[in-house]
């Protein structure tokens, strides 16, 4: 590693390995990180091992040789653990997940070799699969514990992370459609990097997944693949295709291969895209800004602007709460404002890409009478998915005069 401050990296937190790898400014490129020192072997289990004699933890290749060979407890699937509630049991003591997950990151990133890596981090990604409520809950709280300010950490799902890496190449490797073949055993899904170049922003899309199941047989899977590729891709214009996970090989993949390179497509293989992605993804947001003009739409992405009417400097302007284009585990908002004689708040609302706004109300029930600028509210919002936003507003009184009743009103909105 060339470089020990203003960190950019990215660890992919798989469902059966996970990998980490760091943003080289000088070679302009993510570089993944060797789980075994001399060697390119940059998959790590996804496992957790808890010593049982002196209950230190171990990631990886050695948590599976401590639970092997020295007794140790282990806790295997981290992404199912993150998903989960209810604390989990390692030897005759539980831990709660983001205990659990916050003690694996704590072990993958020791193979960055760097002392205060909090201090030097300028932005930690962690991509997964599928981002639900409750894996970004568990994952913010483990990285809190680790004490990352939430300003140094995003949270990605593979759909994005893909975007990044795509679009991270040279652009002639994705000016036109980019193809995603996902393998897992037999398993394989195919989903299509679309972009509608007469919008502003450009907007960027991955439709949904089309998948087939092969044939164990060489001679079949590769006469069935060959025929899934067709009809996926077809004579369709493809800038490049990638490949990913488990199960391709181009020792049984002869006729597959000459289709994926038809039409001098450019096809890349790799089990490193989701945390190269991820890089990518920390140099556009906090660096780059050269995909300003692009907007991904992702499935966590908010789509609704939300404002409200407010008194700036003697003059009424709309002061912008949440913006719609951001990914929902990213929509925090809070302010202060004098309350005027209205005793219920209304909200600003509308749709990206739409013109015009709704007015939406949220009542406060029991506010105290008071005269007008008299009642300081505080207000949070904060989406906990895609769809929900719990609004908090709480009566902060002012000052003397009229002391604060600390009533809170909570309410979850489905814009």
């Amino acid at each position: 590693m060339n470089e020990i401050r203003e960190l950019l990296v990215g660890i992919d937190l798989g469902k059966e390995f996970s990998q980490i790898c760091y943003y080289d400014r000088k070679a302009d490129e993510p570089m993944s990180i060797s789980m075994k020192a001399g060697t390119s072997h940059y998959e790590a289990p996804s496992c957790l091992c808890r010593k049982a004699e002196n209950g230190e933890w171990n990631v990886g290749i050695e948590a599976e040789y401590f639970a092997r060979e020295r007794g140790g407890f282990l806790v295997k699937d981290l992404l199912a653990v993150g998903n989960r509630k209810e604390k989990i049991p390692v030897g005759e003591e539980s831990f709660a997940p983001e205990e659990l997950l916050a003690e694996f990151l704590r072990g993958m990133l020791k193979f960055l070799g760097i002392a205060e890596i909090t201090k030097n981090m300028k932005c930690l990604v962690i991509t997964v699969e599928e981002l639900t409520s409750q894996i970004v809950k568990n994952l913010q709280s483990a990285l809190k514990s680790l004490g990352f300010r939430h300003s140094q950490t995003l949270l990605m799902d593979y759909g994005e992370s893909f975007y990044y890496y795509a679009l991270g190449q040279k652009k002639e490797t994705w000016n036109r459609n980019v193809g995603w073949y996902a393998f897992a055993g037999n398993q394989v899904k195919f989903r299509k990097l679309t972009m509608n170049v007469s919008t502003k922003p450009v907007l960027v899309e991955l439709k949904p997944p089309v998948e087939i199941f092969l044939e164990e047989e060489e001679g079949k899977r590769d006469d069935q693949y060959c025929e899934f590729i067709n009809e996926t891709i077809g004579n369709d214009l493809y800038s490049s295709i990638l490949l990913t996970g488990e199960g391709f090989d181009q020792k049984w993949a002869v006729k597959s291969t000459g289709a994926l390179c038809r039409q001098k497509r450019k096809v890349f293989w790799g089990n490193n895209l989701f945390a190269k992605g991820a890089c990518y993804g920390a140099k556009e947001k906090l660096e780059n800004k050269k995909l300003k003009g692009y907007l991904y739409l992702s499935n966590a992405l908010v789509q609704t602007n939300i404002g409200m009417e407010m008194m700036i400097m003697g003059s009424p302007a709309y002061y912008p709460l949440i913006e719609a284009g951001n990914n929902w585990y990213e929509c925090k908002a809070e302010c202060e404002f004098l309350l005027d004689e209205k005793r219920e708040l209304v909200f600003l609302v509308s749709r990206m890409g739409e013109k015009g706004k709704k007015k939406v109300a949220m009542s406060l029930p029991g506010l105290p009478v008071r005269p007008a600028k008299a009642t300081r509210i505080r207000l949070k919002l904060e989406y906990v998915s895609r769809e929900e936003c719990i609004i908090q507003a709480e009566d902060l009184g002012f000052g003397e005069m009229f002391l604060s009743g600390r009533k809170v009103w909570t309410e979850t909105m489905r814009w």
